[in-house]
């Protein structure tokens, strides 16, 4: 999401040459690693008793390949070949090298008229498909690595942006994620609906009956989660045993962002595809969250911000995908979108991530 001001408004994998923080924009033709450091080796450092911040790299800030702008990313996911694929909100779908953060290409996305995307969320498919969400409408569809869209998945019409439905513009579909098993594929709603209580998301499901590639999706189950106070979701992620890892994400004009890191589980939450309006009561459990970790917690690693933050090292962090696990604990990358704004950064975060049992 383009962040705006009313709103109250991480791979060990990677290199450490590449995940510290460059001191200033790199050009695409230089590796990352040759644009600077502020922290000399990498570091692991607490955030919380779950959460470690290991590196960052500014190293792709302000860069451009191929002709087309490096940023504005909002998901991240771990394609099929090991690399790292980098969604922009701008209609850009890059592939980034998993060891240098390189972009190696770039395929433009569109809807089934050539118009652009909001494009949020993003889920690489078994099968090299690509599973994109754009808050326009809001939308899921199916994309083959080259960018044509092989399907359009249905979306409840209270989802839809007002007036069609109930959503505001700007505010819909944010987080995508594929359950275990690869069955049923997750949406987060970035802000609540219309006739919904106030920081209650509803988080909407698909099923398919077959494997990756080779069945429709259908609606499914939907599920509520309650964000902080002026909060909203820009990522869910999906782990081995069916929880969640949501980031919850705000802005305020003059002291910057807030981000927070939860585990949810949604395998207890009511199935609120018949609750016209969520009020919080009794009558809908809720899912269950537990704070992982603030990021304005985390050590700061000599991070510099553009403008106001409560810790140097935050910004608009949008992306996330798990790319490791070691028994409970689990490799994270996230990335900030800078919205193509020289007060923002585009920021690569690596953490370890320990899911408390």
């Amino acid at each position: 999401m383009r962040l705006r001001t009313v709103l109250a408004t991480v791979t060990a994998g990677l290199a450490a040459a590449v995940l510290t923080t460059a001191a200033g924009p790199a050009t695409a033709a230089t590796p990352p690693a040759a644009a600077g450091t502020a922290t000399g080796t990498a570091q692991v450092d607490a955030c919380s008793p779950y959460v470690s911040l290991d590196r960052f790299s500014d190293a792709l800030d302000k860069t451009t390949y191929d002709g087309t702008f490096v940023g504005n990313f909002s998901a991240l996911a771990v394609d099929t070949d090991g690399s790292i694929a980098a969604l922009e909100d701008r209609s850009s779908l890059f592939t980034l090298d998993a060891g240098t953060l390189r972009p190696r290409s770039v395929v433009p996305l569109a809807d089934e008229n050539g118009a652009a995307l909001d494009s949020e969320g993003l889920v690489v498919d078994r099968d090299g498909t690509r599973l994109i969400s754009s808050e326009t409408e809001p939308s899921v569809r199916r994309y083959s690595r080259d960018g044509t869209i092989l399907d359009r998945l249905p979306v409840p019409s209270s989802l839809f942006v007002a007036p069609a439905g109930r959503a505001t513009a700007n505010q819909t579909f944010e987080g995508l994620t594929m359950l275990p098993g690869g069955h049923t594929l997750l949406a987060s709603m970035e802000y609540a609906i219309s006739g919904d209580s106030t920081g209650i998301v509803r988080f909407q499901t698909w099923h398919r009956t077959h494997g990756p590639g080779s069945g429709r999706f259908r609606l499914a189950a939907q599920y509520a989660y309650r964000t902080d106070t002026g909060l909203g979701v820009p990522e869910v992620q999906a782990l081995p045993d069916g929880r969640l890892l949501v980031l919850e994400r705000g802005f305020t004009s003059g002291v910057g962002n807030t981000v927070r890191l939860y585990l949810a589980d949604p395998r207890r939450a009511t199935d609120t595809s018949g609750v016209e309006n969520l009020t919080g009561g009794p009558e809908v459990r809720l899912v269950k969250k537990t704070l992982l970790a603030d990021i304005a917690d985390c050590p700061s690693l000599g991070a510099t911000a553009k403008q106001p933050q409560p810790n140097p090292l935050l910004d608009n962090i949008e992306g996330m995908t798990v790319t490791g696990r070691h028994g409970n604990t689990f490799d994270v990358l996230l990335v900030s979108d800078d919205n193509q704004n020289p007060a923002q950064t585009t920021r690569f975060y690596s953490l370890r991530v320990t899911a408390p049992r």
